[in-house]
């Protein structure tokens, strides 16, 4: 009896096991159904992603680069003002501070003039006295001149005296002793007429050192004059004040900078560019292009432009530069002031048979994604020219009239399946008509009843891709989305 009931309790539990094992084997086997069902297993064969992106046509022709770069405005023309003359600040125009416009000839201040007034009257006086010595001089010049005409006469009588005496002598009519008084006389004569022509060079000596002291005061005199002038300082063009420091009765030094004087219509922009960027700005000669360029300023989200022209290029290279420093003339310089920092625009050479595309287009391979008739793309090698902000230029003799992909992803590459989206002329984005699918009654009941299952989703998107499923046809982006488990998020038109 114990050996029944402990068999009919071991045939108990044998069965209780089986039974179990089988509900875990048929609730597995459901499992593995349901999820070939929802996400497409192979027997079913599952649905390609499809990636949505966007598409521009490549189109080549003759583009004229830009080259980019910043520099700093200078003034072309400025003046420092500066004292000629130390002394006191007895005089400053109406309106000399910074910022203020001046014209040209206007007086600007002015330093006592005491002193150089004093000197002026010195030299005068000192130019006076000059002239009244080269009149002495003159004069004097003049009797000496008189002093060697009465000398010369006097020798010349002397002479013919002696020639008379000689011939009275010579007949016997004079005595020795006569003639030689006669040639004693005529000695004297000549000694007096010798006196007379040191006397005329002394004097002649004195007038040429008279006119010599007279030409130098003359010197001083404008000397004194410029300084007096010196004391007073105008504006020789027209302009802008800039660094102003004077004030009424300051005491200046010789030379002392007091301001500038800046032409606020005559600014260049220093620009340095790399070499390899100079060399595109010359001509096979070597000399610079006079290319247009243009110059901007941005001013608090504001951008001021100015037409500008590349003028000429720094002869040497500083120490601890490198490439080459450009100067760019401002054509239009409304708005700019020295000092600011700016970018430039240079025109460079125009190019041909090359294509404007955006940077993203280009991988980091060099390579761009066209996009075949099948909607699939394709990686096509290009050759970069030109980086240029937000945009590269490439050789186009082989990508005219492809369709390319403009944003490249990281999810993209050769041989995936795309749908294009494409802009017309207006900017208007033009999508392909999404691709529609048929769906028989349990497919159809399946997606509803999941869709209705979902309590994260907000009725409003429930509501609306209910009513999608129980049309005829649904998109296909739709069904790709809730088969992969996607149905909470909600997804704009449909």
């Amino acid at each position: 009896m114990r050996f029944l009931t402990r068999s009919l309790i071991a045939l108990f539990l044998a069965a209780l096991s089986f039974s179990a094992l089988a509900y875990a084997g048929y609730t597995l086997v459901t499992a593995i159904q349901s999820r070939a069902e929802v996400t497409g297993g192979p027997g079913q064969g599952g649905r390609e992603r499809v990636f949505t992106v966007r598409a521009m046509q490549v189109t080549s022709g003759e583009v004229t680069p830009t080259l980019s770069a910043f520099g700093e405005v200078r003034t072309r023309r400025s003046l420092e003002l500066r004292t000629p003359v130390g002394g006191q600040v007895l005089e400053v125009a109406a309106g000399f501070e910074d910022g203020a416009d001046v014209r040209e000839g206007q007086l600007l201040f002015r330093i006592d003039p005491s002193d150089a007034q004093a000197a002026l009257a010195l030299a005068q006086s000192d130019l006076a006295r000059a002239k009244a010595e080269l009149r002495d001089a003159t004069r004097a010049l003049e009797l000496a001149g008189e002093d060697v005409a009465a000398a010369q006469a006097q020798f010349d009588l002397r002479t013919r005296a002696l020639e008379r005496r000689r011939g009275l002598a010579e007949r016997g009519v004079a005595t020795e002793a006569a003639l030689e008084e006669a040639e004693l006389a005529l000695s004297s004569a000549r000694q007096a007429t010798v006196g007379r022509r040191q006397a005329e060079a002394q004097a002649i000596a004195r007038r040429d050192q008279a006119e010599s002291a007279l030409e130098r005061q003359r010197i001083s005199l404008s000397e004194a004059e410029r300084r007096l002038s010196d004391t007073r300082v105008y504006a020789s063009f027209s302009g802008t004040l800039a660094d102003v420091g004077i004030s009424e009765g300051a005491i200046v030094n010789t030379n002392e900078q007091l301001g500038r004087i800046i032409d606020p219509a005559s600014l260049e922009v220093a620009v340095r560019v790399s070499t390899a960027q100079y060399l595109r700005l010359i001509d096979d000669d070597g000399r610079l292009l006079n290319n247009e360029a243009e110059v901007a300023l941005e001013v608090a989200g504001f951008e001021i432009t100015s037409p500008a022209r590349l003028v000429r290029a720094s002869a040497t290279v500083e120490q601890g530069q490198s490439g080459r420093q450009l100067f760019v003339e401002l054509v239009a310089p409304r708005g700019f002031r020295p000092g600011d920092f700016v970018t430039v625009r240079l025109q460079e050479p125009a190019l041909q048979d090359v294509a404007l595309l955006p940077a993203t287009a280009v991988n980091a391979s060099g390579d761009v994604l066209v996009i075949n008739d099948d909607n699939r793309l394709s990686a096509l090698p290009v050759t970069v020219l030109r980086r240029q902000g937000d945009d590269v230029l490439v050789a186009a003799r082989a990508l005219a009239g492809l369709e390319i992909v403009r944003e490249i992803g990281p999810a993209l590459g050769a041989g995936i399946l795309v749908r294009p989206q494409r802009e017309t002329a207006t900017g208007e984005v033009v999508m392909d008509a999404p691709e529609m699918v048929m769906l028989d009654p349990e497919r159809r009941a399946r997606l509803i009843a999941q869709v209705e299952g979902n309590t994260r989703m907000p009725e409003p998107v429930r509501a609306r891709m209910i009513a999608q499923l129980s049309e005829d046809s649904v998109p296909a982006s739709m069904l790709e989305r809730l088969e992969n488990g996607g149905g909470g998020r909600p997804q704009s038109g449909g």
